[in-house]
């Protein structure tokens, strides 16, 4: 690649000893960039990409010139830009079956008379192996060696192939099961706040912001350390790492000010659930958050990463922190090379990137302000991460969903007796407490602060109830070793929270399954029975098929709501117990002081600490050590394997693409409501037997007991596409029982025939009559995880167009890298204001011919009765890369027809 330098931005950083070659702004501003310096910081590396990249084509003078102009228009001039991240971070889900298309890939190339060995990622790839372990044992010291037991019986053809991809792959290094979350270790380890890059013909070393796309949705936590990285979706992923740039629209930029200290007693979950909540009420998707203000002055990175984590719960791209003095402690404290914590000093004082309390705040699209002296102890739930509900008010918020959200008002008082056991169970009773998840096990004060109340509570004579299910699964080895070195884990463990493995459990719906007797209670009798976890995820369905309600906390507070077992005690007015002085327990008598949080932490958490734990990170245990595989260029498939399996997407594939058709005649697959989350459509949580994909595992002799769940599937397009729309808590309009109620479940009625079944049965029936597929929705469909099986399980079942009232980011760019056309309606207009029943049949044009980015378009619906209504639609393939992308069946088969060229 040719590079240009209209703005003489290249120039030369010394830093000690060592000089490295850099795009400066301040340069730049100087040479024509007027104002460059007044720009958010997240938009100034934006803007640093652009100017290292500028080759006349993919990045011209004029798009740079854009960046400058955004203090004008703010991010609202639809300009659209080519961005290139500095490197691909994945998760296992997400990451086999990348690994999986890339094996794809290189079949395909072989197919087309190419060079096999040119599909390889071109920027580094991490793959950080943390999504597979299962709460399967729990409460006991064998738990966690009982797991990871499991969790390699049921893995082994899985973590076979990505040891194959590991050897086979250049720049690609995956971090074995075990280690922990792939954000924590990414916060602790992977990320360097600034990237360097030598050349291997002139030795010249650059230094650049360090980048990343992740195709787990929370990639945003490492925002917190000035890292700017977000979610994509698996397929974007992909083309990042064959050296695509990410095509999307410069930003509106939303400023979030920070003044004032937490009180006493409120934790960084509570503050994290208050933004959450103010940023929903904004409206900031598509939008970066950047965050600044004199609250940020004491605030530590293990805070920042908690907030930059939940970005996609409150809707925005990112939630971006500055590169300040508590950054260089954390780097320091996490025992990076000294001379990098020099680089990142210095790079960021050169480039106008440090933040100081003194300095201007930077220009934004909007703002709005946070005291941080006004955040209380909060949850959030039953089922939203932004429904934040105060701990005083979180008993009488759960009786008004027993009444509005399950129906059951006057049901409070009923209790059933659980079969062998000594107790019974009722609504709101507590069954699963879990401190999971990438959100506050990254955060010592949280941590720390549950091992203290777990020892507080231990000496007054507590326990946790006995139908809880408890678990701890820390973000990465560092917290096993501090609550060792604290003498907390002890405490923890007589409370039930014994180890249950490194690695994301509960909160993506690992949280494995109840005791059987409690589960027969809770079904027999329809009771809502609740979870409360330390994550980010509480989406119905999600987190155990048993749990009806599902609560957002602090890990304290999590062990708070095990001793009192149940959402109806008042956790501020109501004892948690009896101590064994016979005298009830408050939860105020056992809450750690932050004084007292603050010396632990101290005295436990050292650089040494990283430097051991992080030494030989990707040479994994015994376990993985074990794992053997064949080596090869191409992958060689096992055609008897239901994990990982070649998919169809290249079957047939030309050198040429075949010319894009109109749709003509469709049939309406589902029609949904708002709030349809890419956990309603990608396969995720337990394969029930009943179900395509579980009659599908039992037709190829796979015992239920040995199942799995679809995330370990995800390499398999059989079972995914069999679980797409499946979610047991879907509710497609179409399908209604005798009294008129909507079913729950994946199910639909097939037209004309007006039979009901499951859809993946329906979409394979007019997939043999000939019949495209339609889907429609409301708001904010495809909101929650990057889940790219969202929008291949959509393309596989023969859907050709999604129609809603307005999409997330992440699932409108899937659907368009699957070849999948999204449409909105415009304002005022849904499929509900139209009468859609199911029965209708659908034709857009448009789509052949000379397609534009966000083209209008005009739908014709037929009803049955032979009566046709045209509505206008406006098509959101947003780009003109994304035009190609739609043009060649997908961004995949554009890259390849690319390299196969």
């Amino acid at each position: 690649m040719t590079l240009n330098n209209s703005f003489n931005a290249r120039q030369t950083l010394q830093v000690g000893d060592k000089s490295y070659t850099y795009y400066s702004l301040v340069e730049a501003e100087k040479n024509g960039l007027t104002g460059a310096s007044k720009l958010p910081f997240s938009m100034k590396v934006l803007l640093e990409n652009l100017l290292r990249y500028e080759d006349g084509r993919t990045v011209t003078k004029a798009d740079i010139e854009a960046m400058a102009a955004w203090l004008n228009n703010k991010g609202k001039d639809e300009k659209e830009i080519a961005y290139r991240p500095a490197r691909v971070l994945m998760q296992d889900f997400t990451g086999v079956p990348a690994v999986v298309d890339l094996a794809a890939m290189r079949d395909a190339m072989k197919n087309l008379g190419g060079d096999p060995r040119k599909i390889n990622p071109l920027v580094p790839v991490d793959l950080v192996i943390d999504h597979s372990v299962i709460v399967d044992e729990f409460g006991t010291p064998k738990a966690f060696d009982r797991n990871v037991e499991l969790e390699y019986q049921r893995n082994g053809e899985r973590y076979r192939f990505l040891k194959w991809g590991q050897t086979a792959f250049e720049n690609f290094s995956v971090v074995p099961p075990g280690t922990g979350i792939c954000h924590q270790v990414n916060l602790e380890f992977l990320s360097q706040t600034v990237w360097t890059r030598k050349d291997t013909a002139t030795g010249e070393e650059t230094a650049y912001p360090d980048t990343l796309v992740g195709t787990d949705s929370h990639t945003t936590m490492v925002n917190g350390l000035a890292v700017l990285g977000w979610g994509v979706g698996g397929i974007e992923a992909e083309a990042a790492m064959l050296g695509q740039p990410v095509s999307m629209l410069i930003p509106e930029v939303i400023g979030f000010k920070l003044t004032g200290k937490l009180r006493e007693g409120v934790t960084a979950t509570d503050l994290v659930l208050t933004v959450t909540q103010m940023l929903r009420k904004k409206g900031v998707v598509g939008k970066f958050v950047e965050f600044y203000g004199p609250g940020l002055t004491d605030m530590s990175v293990a805070d920042r990463a908690t907030i930059g984590n939940m970005a996609p719960e409150y809707g925005a791209t990112c939630g971006f922190f500055p590169v300040d003095a508590k950054t260089i402690d954390y780097l320091r404290t996490t025992s990076r090379t000294n001379e990098r914590v020099a680089l990142v000093e210095a790079y960021a004082k050169a480039q106008g990137m440090w933040l100081t309390p003194d300095m201007a705040d930077p220009v934004f699209t909007d703002t709005l302000e946070l005291n941080l002296n006004d955040v209380v102890p909060s949850l959030a739930g039953p089922k939203r991460p932004q429904d934040r509900v105060t701990l005083d008010t979180a008993k009488p918020e759960f009786l008004g969903a027993m009444e509005k959200e399950f129906r059951k008002a006057g049901e409070t008082a009923k209790r059933v007796k659980v079969d062998g056991a000594n107790y019974d169970l009722g609504h709101g009773d507590v069954v699963i407490a879990a401190i999971t998840s990438c959100t506050n096990t990254s955060n010592p004060s949280v941590m720390i602060g549950a091992g203290l109340l777990a020892r507080n509570a231990v000496k007054k004579g507590l326990t946790s109830k006995p139908w809880v299910k408890t678990s701890l699964a820390p973000g990465s080895q560092i917290v096993e070793e501090y609550f060792r070195k604290a003498g907390l884990q002890g405490d923890l463990d007589a409370l039930g929270f014994n180890l249950v493995g490194f690695g994301c459990t509960t909160c993506i719906g690992n949280s494995g399954p109840l005791p059987e007797n409690i589960s027969k209670a809770i079904n027999d009798n329809d009771l809502v029975a609740v979870s409360v976890l330390s994550g980010n995820r509480n989406f119905e369905g999600r987190v155990n098929p048993d749990v009806r309600a599902n609560y957002l906390a602090s890990p304290p507070l999590v062990v708070a709501y095990a001793l009192a077992g149940s959402m109806l005690v008042d956790l501020v007015n109501d004892p948690l117990g009896t101590g064994s002085d016979g005298k009830p327990v408050y939860l105020k008598d056992i809450w750690p002081s932050s004084v007292e949080v603050q010396e632990f932490i101290d005295r436990t958490i050292t650089s040494e600490l990283f430097k051991t734990r992080y030494a030989d990170v990707f040479s994994g245990d015994a376990n993985w050590k074990k794992v053997t595989f064949e080596p090869g260029l191409t992958y060689e498939w096992d055609m008897g394997s239901t994990y990982v399996q070649n998919p169809p997407y290249f079957e047939g594939m030309t050198k040429e693409p075949k010319p894009v058709t109109d749709i003509l005649n469709a049939r309406i697959l589902g029609l949904f409501q708002d709030s349809i989350t890419t956990d309603h459509i990608s396969p995720a949580g337990n394969i029930r037997a009943a179900s395509p994909a579980g009659e599908y595992l039992q037709s190829h002799q796979v015992r239920v007991a040995d199942f799995n769940q679809y995330g370990t599937r995800r390499g398999n397009h059989e079972v995914m596409m069999r679980g797409t729309f499946a979610n047991i808590r879907i509710k497609n309009q179409m399908v209604k029982d005798e009294s008129g109620h909507v079913v729950e479940g994946g199910y639909t009625i097939h037209h004309p025939s007006g039979e009901r079944m499951f859809i993946y049965d329906a979409a394979m029936r007019y997939k043999a009559e000939g019949v495209p597929l339609i889907v429609f929705a409301g708001k904010e469909y495809g909101t929650g995880s990057s889940r790219d099986w969202a929008a291949k399980g959509t393309n596989l079942l023969g859907v050709r167009a999604v129609i809603a009232e307005s999409f997330e980011r992440i699932h409108r760019s899937n659907l368009v890298g699957m070849g999948v056309a999204p449409f909105v309606f415009e304002q005022g207009t849904s499929w509900e204001t139209l009468g859609l029943k199911g029965d209708e049949t659908i034709t857009i044009k448009g789509l052949a011919g000379e397609l534009k980015p966000r083209q209008r378009m005009e739908m014709e619906v037929t009803s049955a009765d032979g009566s046709v209504k045209r509505v206008p639609v406006h098509c959101r393939i947003d780009t003109l890369e994304e035009v190609e992308y739609f043009r060649n069946g997908g961004i995949l088969h554009y890259v390849l027809r690319q390299l196969a060229a």
